[in-house]
């Protein structure tokens, strides 16, 4: 049973022990103990009970009085010479690594052997010098001072402006630093083993110093005396085992000689032999007293620090210990250490845990001290193959297929299925991982002899029927059928000879089975053949699935020259095999569609090569029996692609198929226009079997022309004539209609490709325009159709016609197709978003769901919503790319709250790149449409607003959302933001109230969801925006204090607050963080220099601003279903006089003085008002009403900051609670206002409003 109880080392048994009972080595020498003189002069360290040796009692180095070196030496240590003969220390040495470890280590030791103080004092100021403190131990502190002062005496020199230390700096430099320091340790212990480190000296002073460094509350002396400790404890290890080996072959000569007759014994021989058994004992001990020292002194402490790197490093080297001196380390008392790690919450200790584990399950002959340590933690472990860290996940399940290997009875079923799924995951190295498991569960033949011997007297040739049949259960049982792809990828490393068995799979599919072999069922088949398919495009492309990876990598000879043999193999069977297959299955539409995508895969070459053209010609001709076999649109469109691959021009068998292809072309066509005739002539009389004729053969000639060009048979013209005729009669099926739809947007694209790669003639273009613009009005017209599918067809087409055809045709030297561009009208704009509006932003149906949740019926909601999604996507490319005027998009962004769930994506992509556009005019359409959400309350609420109620919340909520995204950087967004007020000003006191002047204008509630944008005002803007809104104000309206005037209250109150704040906010991306931390170490500016750096800031912008011109009112787009609809008498009485007002909109959009900065015009206004404002700045600010304004203002401030170190400060309380033992002061670097701000969540991301909580998530899929 593991405890918790702290582990003795137990190195051998003391055969003079007459119980025969191991005797252990206790930690004899404390941390105290080694600082304390009295305790240290009384007895050697050793086992306890035992007689010292004969030796005159040590004195510690702190305990001597002669600690120093002789006068006359260095007092910080050995002197280094380089080439210039400039002394440089140890340190330096180490970090440059220009000299060979064994002779910088050969140096120390001859200085030691001279003078070991001041070799020790070298050694020590190398360890503190590599904490990087810029400190040194000089010769009076080290004998005067004890460890504790000389630490915290170091610590005082430490540089507080840095947090970095030479473990934790970038770069090669310091890459090499580390391994060099770990190697130095590790050569001074070698060096040393036969003599030095049993001075009693040494290496108490070392080990004193490392456990008072690794107890510092400075990270850095932390961080690198552990590392040093936990690799002096290595090398301290392996001169253990070293050791233990003399001893055992000391003691073989021993008993070898005393079991000689008397008269061959030698005596003297048995006497060496003796004595050298006992000082090997002798050495044993003291290696066990130091590793004790350092494991209880040190590791005990450390492998749960706060500092992730030290608690990875101290489990590192336990694992490293284990496996090297397994008879010692590997036991419940060191494992436990691991185990209780494993639960680590940082990824990176956990990844270390699991390969110190990987290295120790790797040895068969340790899996017996593993048993119990594997029952108690293998949960554990089974659960991190979830793990929220990627390469945690991936080592976790390779630790688990260890474990499978080392003992099938380890892992329970359930243990293994949990491994299973993972092969579907979407990152690859987990999948390929869980492949690797699957393989060694699953899929690798226990006796391979035996099974080719079955295989031979059932008459197969390959003995893979069996393990390729268990991949088609596997498969199936998954219910993961789409995901095929997937499986084979990740079982592509481990079983290749496995999937590349085509021969076998053939003779599964195409054979009878023999006697012992069950039958494949139809579903079996058809996961066959799709397993098959997918290897054959793992083979071919050599690459991973769509999903996986990062993208195509360049793969190397060796691969390159594995993919082509695996084509070629392909290629040369299926060549032959797929006729017979097809002929088999031709029925099956699933099936037929998976197999005819292997030609796709094929290397055409070898038709011609190998003279197999009758391959090919039998496979032409069951490619047409499929063709005229079939409707349903999967088969089709994997016939066209099979026609169109065959047709590569590269290839010489082009004619030969190009011809079979005109042939099923003109039969189709032939067919498609006398059926379209009868169609025509019946009229509403038409019967089923004219309706089936039109269709099917319409299908066919849809799939081929997507990849074939079939403009010489004139197709445009029936497809025309069938539309027209729909909409004409209404009566036309709506399949016939959708697919018309669809083959003429491919005969236009067609044309457009003739056109656009030659040159085209005036006449070419004058007709393509023609076909195009009575397309496009057949498409508008249906967009009323009664059928769905039409209308949303017709949708989708339209947009991307108007794409296609757009301003952007004539970029990149095609001038000559400006005929060909189409700018769509105010009406047809108005029709596509009257379409979004009707058909995207509509409530799901939830009647008919039942309690349990019906699958099916959630399947069609998953599918319904992907189309509303494809159609809000199609809509939003014309307004990004300005085919569709951008105030359109005020329709769209307006639903972004209440739709966030389905098209928040979507609807946030819009606004970002219409923001890149535009950023004015982007800021003019979120202002609409926050617009028109008010109006829409209006008319529901009536004029008396509750502004507490849930509507009026939400609208604020969404202009909260809205400020967010114009980001931290308010220089950039200065002139936008400054738009938004104004228009939302002019908003708000549009319209009078009609009960007259001394009652609140009907949208001055406005004004409260206007505030939301005030933090994103430069300081000198608020003052220049809150003029403006003074010219709309009368001195009544100034004195209200009334509940209804309380929005005006608050957002005079936001824009007269907050400018200090605002004023540290504003950092431009000029500004650096330097200058930053040196103003907030001297405090803040003088006030008389901060009004200079103000006024000279505003003069600026004034200037910048007079070249720039500020865009116009912007419009309510017209016919959309959301704008409010106005009594136009009532419009009437409350407009506002427009000569009555000097800055009305009128003025600002036709004065063109005006136009030049509207900022600037502000500006300049200011001071003919200056004293008027400042008595009702006065009167706004005193008495009662203060408070409730400030009050309001609180609980609006959004605590961003707050949450954010919150929750930091959340985190730091549960580590302290994990580590209740461990003191830490870290050094940071120090961060100025600007650095904290861009800690800041983005609130508009959907990844940041949803917290997981879990420990272990994984997308799967």
């Amino acid at each position: 049973m593991i405890t918790s109880e702290l582990p003795v080392l137990q190195l051998c048994r003391d055969p003079s022990n007459e119980s025969g009972q191991a005797e252990t080595v206790s930690l004899s020498m404390s941390v105290s103990e080694l600082d304390d003189p009295e305790v240290k002069g009384k007895k050697k360290r050793g086992r306890p009970g035992r007689p010292p040796a004969n030796k005159k009692p040590r004195k510690s180095p702190i305990d001597k009085g002669q600690m120093g070196p002789p006068r006359g030496r260095k007092a910080n240590g050995m002197a280094q010479h380089n080439g210039d003969g400039d002394p440089v220390t140890l340190f330096e040495v180490v970090k440059l690594g220009k000299s060979a470890m064994q002779s910088v280590v050969d140096d120390w030791i001859e200085s030691y052997k001279q003078d070991r103080d001041l070799a020790l004092l070298d050694l020590i100021n190398f360890f503190i010098q590599c904490s990087g403190c810029k400190g040194t131990v000089r010769i009076e502190m080290f004998r005067n001072m004890q460890n504790a002062e000389i630490i915290r005496k170091m610590t005082e020199e430490f540089d507080e402006d840095s947090g970095d230390y030479p473990l934790t700096m970038p770069g090669p430099l310091w890459k090499k630093f580390r391994y060099n320091f770990c190697e130095f340790i590790g050569v001074l212990i070698r060096q040393c083993q036969y003599s030095i480190i049993y001075d009693e000296y040494m290496m108490d002073t070392v080990i004193s110093l490392l456990t008072g460094l690794s107890d510092s509350q400075v990270r850095a002396f932390r961080h690198t005396s552990t590392l040093a400790a936990m690799k002096l404890m290595t090398a301290l290890v392996n001169v253990a085992l070293n050791l233990s080996i003399h001893q055992d072959n000391t003691q073989r000569q021993y008993e070898a000689e005393r079991n000689k007759m008397a008269g061959k014994r030698a005596n003297e021989k048995l006497e060496l032999l003796l004595q050298k058994r006992k000082e090997l004992q002798e050495n044993q001990d003291e290696i066990e007293n130091m590793m004790n020292s350092i494991f209880k002194g040190i590791f005990v402490h450390r492998y749960r620090d706060a500092i992730a790197e030290i608690r990875a490093i101290c489990i590192e080297e336990i694992g490293v210990w284990m496996k090297m001196y397994s008879d010692a380390f590997l036991n419940d008392s060191y494992l436990k250490y691991v185990g209780w790690t494993l639960h680590d919450r940082q990824g990176e200790v956990r990844l270390k845990c699991l390969k110190a584990l990987q290295n120790l399950y790797t040895n068969r002959e340790l899996f017996p001290k593993l048993e119990l340590f594997t029952n108690r933690f293998k949960d554990r472990i089974v659960s991190m193959t979830l793990d929220k860290e990627y390469d945690v996940a991936v080592e976790a399940i390779r630790l688990v297929t260890l474990i499978l290997q080392g003992s099938e009875d380890a892992l329970s079923n359930e243990d293994c299925e949990n491994v299973y799924h993972l092969v579907y995951s979407a990152h690859r190295p987990v999948a390929v991982a869980a492949g690797e498991f699957l393989h060694r569960k699953l899929f690798s033949r226990h006796d391979p002899q035996a099974e080719e011997a079955l295989a031979k007297r059932r008459g197969r040739s390959s003995p893979n029927g069996n393990l390729i049949r268990m991949l088609v259960l596997f498969f199936l049982e998954s219910e993961l059928h789409e995901h095929a792809a997937y499986l084979v990828d990740s079982l592509w490393e481990s079983s290749q000879e496995l999937l590349k068995d085509w021969e076998c799979m053939t003779e599964l599919l195409l054979e009878e089975p023999v006697q012992g072999e069950e039958v494949l069922s139809d579903r079996q088949e058809s996961a066959l053949i799709e397993l098959t398919v997918c290897t054959i495009r793992q083979a071919a492309e050599a690459h991973p699935p769509v999903g996986r990876g990062t993208g195509k990598r360049v793969l190397t000879a060796k691969e390159r020259k594995t993919q082509i043999d695996d084509k070629n193999k392909l290629t040369e069977h299926f060549i032959m095999a797929l006729p017979m297959l097809l002929s088999k299955y031709q029925t099956d539409a699933e099936k037929v569609a998976n197999l005819l995508q292997i030609p796709q895969f094929f290397d055409l070459d070898v038709y011609s090569a190998g003279r197999m053209e009758k391959h090919l010609d039998a496979l032409l001709k069951q490619t047409k029996f499929v063709v005229e076999k079939h409707t349903e649109t999967d088969v089709l469109e994997a016939c066209s692609k099979t026609y169109s691959i065959l047709c590569s021009e590269e290839y010489t068998i082009m004619n030969r198929v190009d011809i079979a292809r005109s042939q099923l072309i003109d039969e189709m066509a032939d067919r498609f226009s006398h059926s379209v005739e009868d169609l025509l002539q019946e009229g509403e009389e038409a019967d089923d079997d004219d309706i089936y004729n039109v269709l099917s053969t319409l299908k066919r000639l849809t799939a081929f022309h997507n990849a074939h060009d079939l403009t010489r048979w004139d197709l445009f013209g029936n497809c025309y004539r069938l539309l027209k005729t729909g909409i004409e009669q209404g009566s036309m099926p709506e399949q016939i209609a959708v697919q018309a739809l669809q083959c003429s947007h491919y005969s236009i694209l067609w044309q457009l490709v003739k056109i656009t790669d030659g040159s085209p003639s005036k006449d070419d273009l004058v007709v393509l325009r023609r076909v195009c613009k009575s397309f496009l009005a057949v498409c508008q017209q249906c967009l009323s159709n009664v059928n769905t599918p039409v209308r949303e067809q017709a949708f989708m087409l339209l947009c991307d016609l108007l794409m296609i055809f757009s301003h952007q045709l004539t970029t990149g030297s095609r001038e000559a197709l400006q005929p060909l561009v189409f700018n769509p009208d105010s009406n047809l704009q108005n029709e596509l978003l009257n379409f979004v509006l009707d058909h995207v932003f509509i409530d799901q149906d939830d009647e008919n769901q039942s309690m349990e949740g019906d699958e099916e019926d959630e399947a069609n909601k998953i599918e319904a919503l992907h189309k509303r999604r494809n159609l809000l996507a199609a809509f939003s490319k014309l307004i990004i790319y300005d085919i569709v005027d951008m105030p359109a998009a005020a329709d769209i962004f307006k639903h972004y709250m209440k739709y966030y769930n389905d098209y928040g994506d979507i609807i946030k992509e819009t606004l970002s790149k219409t923001r890149q556009t535009d950023k004015i005019q982007c800021a003019k359409t979120l202002i609409l449409s926050l617009q028109q959400l008010f109006n829409e309350l209006l008319q529901d609420q009536g004029p008396n607003l509750d502004r507490t109620s849930s509507h009026v919340s939400g609208i604020k909520e969404l202009a909260r959302r809205f400020a967010l995204t114009f980001g931290l950087d308010q220089i950039k967004t200065r002139e936008a933001v400054a738009t938004l007020h104004k228009d939302g000003i002019e908003f708000a006191f549009k319209y009078q109230n009609p009960k007259g002047p001394e009652y609140p204008p009907t949208n001055l509630a406005f004004l409260e969801v206007l505030s939301e944008f005030s933090s994103k005002l430069l300081r000198q803007d608020k003052k220049t925006v809150h003029a403006y809104l003074e010219k709309f104000l009368t001195e009544q309206m100034m004195e209200r204090r009334e509940d209804v005037w309380l929005p005006l209250i608050s957002y005079r109150n936001s824009l007269l607050t907050g400018g200090d704040e605002d004023r540290m906010s504003v950092t431009s991306g000029s500004s650096s963080s330097k200058a930053g931390s040196i103003r907030s170490k001297k405090g803040r500016p003088p006030l008389h220099k901060k009004r200079i750096e103000e006024e000279s800031m505003e003069g600026s912008w004034m200037m910048r601003n007079d070249t720039l011109q500020t865009p116009g009112a912007l419009q309510t787009p017209q016919l959309t279903s959301t704008v409010l609809r106005e009594n136009p008498r009532q419009a009437a009485e409350h407009l506002p006089d427009q000569d009555s007002e000097p800055g009305s909109e009128s003025d600002f959009v036709h004065n063109p003085q005006m136009q030049i900065s509207w900022l600037g015009q502000q500006k300049l206004e200011e001071v003919s008002r200056k004293d008027r404002t400042a008595m009702n700045y006065m009167k706004a600010r005193s008495g009662g009403v203060r408070q409730t304004v400030r009050g309001l203002m609180e609980d609006d401030a959004e605590p961003i900051f707050e949450d954010v170190m919150m929750s930091s400060r959340g985190q730091l309380e549960d580590m302290n609670e994990e580590f209740e033992d461990t003191m830490v002061i870290d050094l940071p670097p120090s961060r100025n206002r600007r650095e904290r701000a861009e800690l800041r969540p983005d609130f508009f991301d959907s990844a940041a409003m949803i917290e997981d909580e879990s420990g272990f998530t994984m997308p799967m899929f």
